[in-house]
């Protein structure tokens, strides 16, 4: 075996259907007295209930999240956080929320307690995401990571399928780059390889049956697992791709997760086989890219950027900002080789 390091993330899980009524105690168990509520606008019916069950406890809401986390949204948060004298937020919803709470906190170092309402997984890592002048930067710091996540499934029952399906293949991709990753060890190789398995048969079942909370808990495990998976490890050429077609050309996140995996996958395919062999056994597949695309495919999802809004003449473009910045990933990254990558993620060929 080869010699790895393996850094365990700290926070507190607490996973469970009905879970969400242990909210108040865990917010005292952080010490706080005063909690923001974090929610997009879609979710002010969530995050008004959250400030009834937090009472005196609940410092107010801030229902402007949105997808990207524009600065300029995340100043007006921090800025509401600031006069409400805020010592902690409470952040209820997908990735976009999540990483608004990460934003006030970057700055401020007020704790995120996270409940998650989509597979999203970006509760369980400390990276955050800022995009000004259409174009988004990451990073990573210890200060972003939440404090505590509650996993209730009830709350995911709500979610429709098409979104649930872009969610949860979203968090597969966090465990399919993990497996990849430079600072790949043989823990979080596990986590990701039944991340992926949990995923793929929760979501057959949730298409078939939305309301199964069974499946959807089945879900929720699944997209915990590929948060730890992008948490514990870096990523690679997807997730760069992927924000920069979020970032720049607003491209909705979960979507372009699911249309440029297969693709991602099929470049890198060559100079991974022991990832691809495990991605492809955790989907029942012959192929990891193939996999990948079919199981989208079957599922309903999008498989194309041109369904997704985005135009033929941004492709160059797109290539252009894929390769400014040099990065990790286990093939070394052309402009022609991502170029033709994303001509056939446009027109939503399936990988060969």
């Amino acid at each position: 075996m080869l010699p790895f390091v393996y850094d365990a993330l700290p926070s507190r899980v607490v996973f469970g259907a009905g879970t969400l009524d242990s909210l108040l105690d865990e917010v005292r168990k952080l010490g706080a007295q005063r909690a923001l509520v974090l929610c997009t606008p879609e979710q002010r019916a969530m995050g008004a209930d959250i400030v009834v069950r937090l009472g005196a406890h609940s410092a107010g809401v801030f229902d402007g999240a949105v997808m990207h986390v524009p600065t300029e949204v995340a100043a007006a948060a921090r800025d509401k956080a600031q006069r409400l004298s805020a010592d902690c937020c409470v952040a209820i919803g997908g990735g976009s929320t999540t990483g608004l709470a990460k934003a006030i906190a970057l700055t401020s170092e007020l704790p995120i307690l996270a409940i998650p309402t989509t597979y999203a997984g970006s509760e369980m890592t400390p990276i955050w995401g800022l995009t000004e002048g259409g174009l988004k930067k990451t990073g990573r710091d210890l200060r972003v990571l939440p404090k505590t996540v509650i996993y209730d499934p009830e709350l995911t029952l709500s979610l429709p399928v098409a979104m649930s399906v872009t969610s949860g293949i979203n968090a597969i991709a966090h465990c399919v780059e993990a497996l990849y990753a430079r600072d790949a060890n043989p823990i979080v190789s596990l986590i990701a390889e039944e991340g992926i398995r949990a995923l793929a048969g929760s979501l057959r079942e949730i298409v078939k049956q939305p309301d199964h909370l069974e499946a959807r808990s089945n879900a929720l495990y699944g997209a915990w697992l590929g948060g730890v998976s992008l948490g514990s490890v870096g990523m690679a050429l997807h997730h760069k791709l992927c924000h920069t077609l979020g970032g720049t050309f607003n491209l909705p996140h979960a979507e372009t997760h699911t249309v440029v995996l297969p693709h991602a996958v099929a470049y890198n395919a060559s100079a991974a086989p022991g990832a691809m062999e495990r991605i492809a056994r955790a989907l029942g597949a012959r192929s990891a890219a193939e996999g990948l695309y079919d199981l989208a495919k079957s599922l309903g999802a999008p498989v194309s950027l041109q369904a997704l809004g985005m135009k033929r003449d941004q492709l160059d473009r797109a290539a252009d900002l894929a390769v400014q910045n040099a990065y990790y990933n286990p093939r070394p990254v052309t402009r022609d080789g991502i170029r033709n990558l994303l001509e056939d993620a446009f027109d939503g060929r399936r990988p060969q």
